[in-house]
């Protein structure tokens, strides 16, 4: 059977509604099937803040954005809220997003973005504004500061959300032992920090330069400094130093009085032996320097150098000995003086050997019987054994040895 040409196009407008009605119910399935995507956000004080909604399907279903006081921000691309700072950045049937620029503190809060199916599905995104703490400032440093004076430097900064972070550092080195005080701000939204660094002035602190650092995750890595330069006054430090260290009769000799202090101490005051310097012809003061000519023998003594300033004076000493060149070359030979004390006593002590051994001799020089001879079986020695042959056995015979 040939369908008529009317018909036929009847038969097919009838199949295209049934498919656009399933396609439909299709969508309204999905979308009632699904809630809406959002993200929190954070942002700096005075910054721009973006809002996304977002659906994965949507059968042109109204998205909306409402703050946190439930004031309708954005109804699809219709704005709802007088607030030039509220802007339409994108609106479609998969998607609503809004910024808001010129964020301030009162902005913070939950936003909701509502998909208006059967039943409402809403989504919450949390604004988080960060506030940005105000460049600190150090307080407490009087200058100059005297060695030994306690000091005690503040570091303040205001505005922070949430409280920032203070460290101090004494050039590149970081100080640990500070005082740390967190006050909430009047408007009980931000804080107000501040830092004690507590020490005693050394006067190797002179010219340290003291930093105040203040970290908040609202700089971008990028801290804010306040800084310190200290001045300390103290005491002079002398010290003498020789441009020889072995001063020859007939040379020259300079002494450098070196002195350290804050006021620098000028001039400094040179003494000998506790007076003047006696022959100022020949020692001549410039400056720190003091210069002596043609050394000799009178120069020996002991030398002074006092350097004072406002802050109070310090002295030290040098002991100048002066060497005669010639003894020094004499010492570099032999001593042909000891070498013949030697030789005398050499002499001296041979020549007495010999004597008493000569003595010694004579004595025992002579003829005497042995134990061999008649009578002096029983004699204990040999002068014994020469008596008894001399005296008692004359006609003996005897046996003669000489000593010699």
């Amino acid at each position: 059977m040939r369908l008529r040409p009317s018909a036929l196009l009847r038969f097919y407008s009838l199949c295209g509604l049934l498919i656009q009605a399933a396609a439909t119910k299709n969508k309204v399935k999905g979308s009632q099937g699904q809630f809406p995507l959002t993200q929190n956000v954070t942002v700096v004080e005075g910054g721009t803040a973006n809002l996304t909604c977002r659906v994965d399907q949507n059968d042109n279903t109204s998205l909306q954005w409402s703050n946190p006081a439930q004031q309708t921000l954005y109804f699809d691309d219709k704005k709802a809220l007088r607030d030039n700072r509220i802007e339409l950045v994108r609106a479609s049937w998969h998607e609503l997003s809004i910024s808001v620029s010129d964020v301030s503190l009162s902005d913070e809060g939950q936003y909701t973005c509502s998909l208006f199916t059967m039943p409402v599905k809403t989504s919450k995104a949390f604004l988080t504004v960060l506030g940005v703490p105000e460049k600190p400032q150090i307080s407490g440093f009087t200058s100059p500061v005297m060695e030994g004076e306690r000091m005690q430097l503040t570091c303040k900064t205001s505005g922070s959300k949430p409280a920032a972070d203070i460290r101090w550092f004494k050039n590149d080195k970081e100080i640990k032992d500070v005082k740390y005080l967190k006050e909430e701000d009047a408007n009980r939204r931000t804080f107000t920090v501040s830092s004690t660094l507590d020490f005693r002035a050394d006067r190797s602190d002179d010219g340290v330069v003291v930093s105040c650092r203040v970290d908040h995750e609202s700089l971008n890595s990028t801290p804010q400094i306040a800084r310190q330069v200290l001045e300390i006054h103290y005491t002079p430090s002398v010290k003498i130093i020789s441009s020889s260290s072995w001063p020859e009769e007939g040379q020259s000799i300079v002494l450098t009085c070196e002195s350290k202090g804050k006021p620098l101490p000028e001039p400094v005051l040179w003494t000998k032996d506790g007076g003047e310097l006696p022959d100022p012809e020949r020692m001549v003061v410039n400056g720190r320097d003091l210069r002596i000519s043609f050394l000799n023998k009178t120069d020996n003594g002991t030398y002074r150098c006092e350097a004072t300033n406002p802050i109070g004076q310090n002295s030290t000493e040098y002991v100048l000995i002066v060497h005669d060149p010639n003894a020094l070359a004499g010492q570099t030979g032999p001593d042909h003086a000891l070498i013949g004390g030697i030789v005398a006593v050499v002499v001296f002590v041979t020549l007495c050997s010999i004597i008493l051994l000569g003595r010694y001799l004579a004595r025992h020089k002579g003829t005497y019987l042995t134990n061999e001879a008649k009578g002096a079986e029983d004699a204990p020695d040999a002068d014994t054994a020469i008596i008894n042959a001399e005296g008692s056995q004359v006609n003996a015979e005897e046996k003669k040895e000489y000593f010699i």
